[in-house]
C-alpha cells in the first residue's frame, strides 16, 4: 500500500508579459492552470512594454491565483509550497509574481520556492511524458537559445547557447521587416508553411565541434535580401521568404542538437520554450531525430510551450522535494543564470 503523500504546488509566473497561476499534484498532474495575456495591450507598441505589463499585472494577479486555486479545488491551506519564477525576465514584472508569492507564503506558513523560468520550460515536459536521464534540452526562446545537457533530474549544464540573437528574437525581428503584426512569430511561421525556401540565405555553423548558435547574420541577411529587392523594384514573396528564413534557422537548431545527443550519448530531447510552439521546428525534429535516428523527442502541445504557471510548478514540485526554498528576501534576477536545483 502507498501512503506517499500527494504534493500539491502553486505555480506562479509573471516573468514578462502574462499572468499566471496554476496547481500541480506531484510535478505530474495539472489541476488547473489559469493564463491572462496581455497581447492586445502591447500589440499597438509592437513589443512589450514593461511599465505597461507590471501594472497589468498588479490588476490581476489576485484574481488570477484565486481562480487556479478555484478551479483546482483546492484551498491555500491544501497547498504544500508555493513556487514563483525568480528569474529571468523584466524586473518590475518578475516583482509582482514574487511579492504575492511571499505575501501567501507568509502569512500561510507555506514554503517559498524559486524556480528559473527556463527550469519551468524545460520541466514543462514532465507534464506531458516521462523523462529518461541523462537527456538534452533544446531551449528556444524570444531571449534564449540554448542546449542543456541534463544528466539527472535538476542538474543542468548548459553545452551551447547564443551568441547574439536569441531564435525567437529574429523570428520577431524577421517578421517585423515583412510588415507582419506583433507576436509576429507565429504569423512568420504560418507564413512560412505556405512557402518555399526559395531565398539563398546563410547558415552559421560557427567552429566545428561548436554547439553555440548565432542568429544575427541570418536577420540582417533577411533585411538586406528584402532592401536589395525592393531597391531593384521587384515583388518580394513573403511566403518564401518566410520559408527560407525558417529553414536556415531550424536546419541549424536540429543538426546541432542531434550532433549534442550522439556526442554526449543520450537518448531524450525535450523541447522547451515558446519557440517550441513553431510547427516547421516541431516536424523537422520529429522527421529528423525521431523518424531518422530513432531518438525520443518529447515536445509540450502550444499552451505549455508558452509561458504558464504549470511549468513553474512542475520545476518548483522538484526543487520541494530537494528542499531548495528561499527566504522572504527573495528579490526578481532579471538576468538569472541556470542553475543546478
Amino acid at each position: 500500500m502507498n501512503n506517499k503523500k500527494d504534493i500539491h504546488i502553486l505555480g506562479i509566473e509573471t516573468s514578462c508579459d502574462e499572468t499566471a497561476a496554476a496547481v500541480v499534484k506531484n510535478g505530474k498532474a495539472i489541476l488547473s492552470n489559469i493564463v491572462m495575456s496581455q497581447i492586445d495591450s502591447h500589440k499597438r507598441f509592437g513589443g512589450v512594454v514593461p511599465e505597461v505589463a507590471s501594472r497589468h499585472h498588479v490588476e490581476v494577479i489576485t484574481a488570477v491565483i484565486e481562480e487556479a486555486l478555484e478551479d483546482a479545488g483546492l484551498s491555500i491551506e491544501d497547498i504544500d509550497g508555493i513556487a514563483v519564477t525568480e528569474g529571468p525576465g523584466l524586473v518590475g514584472s518578475l516583482l509582482i509574481g514574487i511579492n504575492a508569492a511571499k505575501t501567501l507564503a507568509l502569512v500561510h506558513d507555506k514554503p517559498l520556492i524559486p524556480v528559473h523560468h527556463i527550469a519551468g520550460h524545460i520541466y514543462a515536459n514532465n507534464l506531458v511524458d516521462d523523462l529518461n536521464y541523462p537527456l538534452l534540452a533544446l531551449v528556444v526562446s524570444g531571449g534564449h537559445t540554448e542546449l542543456v545537457l541534463i544528466r539527472e533530474e535538476g542538474q543542468f549544464e548548459v553545452i551551447g547557447e547564443t551568441r547574439d540573437d536569441a531564435a525567437g528574437e529574429a523570428y520577431d525581428k524577421v517578421a517585423r521587416t515583412l510588415n507582419l503584426p506583433y507576436p509576429g512569430g507565429p504569423l512568420l511561421d504560418k507564413l512560412a508553411q505556405e512557402g518555399k525556401p526559395n531565398y539563398k540565405l546563410p547558415i552559421a555553423w560557427l567552429e566545428q565541434n561548436s554547439f553555440d548558435f548565432s542568429f544575427s547574420g541570418l536577420k540582417s541577411a533577411v533585411i538586406n535580401t528584402v532592401h536589395n529587392i525592393t531597391q531593384r523594384g521587384e515583388l518580394i514573396v513573403p511566403e518564401d521568404l518566410a520559408a527560407s528564413f525558417q529553414e536556415s534557422v531550424t536546419e541549424v537548431l536540429v543538426e546541432k542538437a542531434k550532433r549534442a545527443m550522439q556526442e554526449h550519448n543520450v537518448t531524450q530531447l525535450v523541447v522547451a520554450g515558446g519557440v517550441a510552439a513553431n510547427k516547421g521546428l516541431r516536424e523537422k525534429l520529429k522527421n529528423v531525430l525521431e523518424e531518422g535516428h530513432g531518438y525520443k523527442v518529447t515536445i509540450p502541445p502550444l499552451n505549455l510551450c508558452t509561458d504558464n504557471a504549470a511549468m513553474i510548478a512542475a520545476a518548483g514540485t522538484i526543487a520541494f522535494r530537494n528542499k531548495k526554498f528561499a527566504s522572504l528576501n527573495l528579490n526578481g534576477v532579471p538576468g538569472l543564470e541556470l542553475e543546478s536545483m
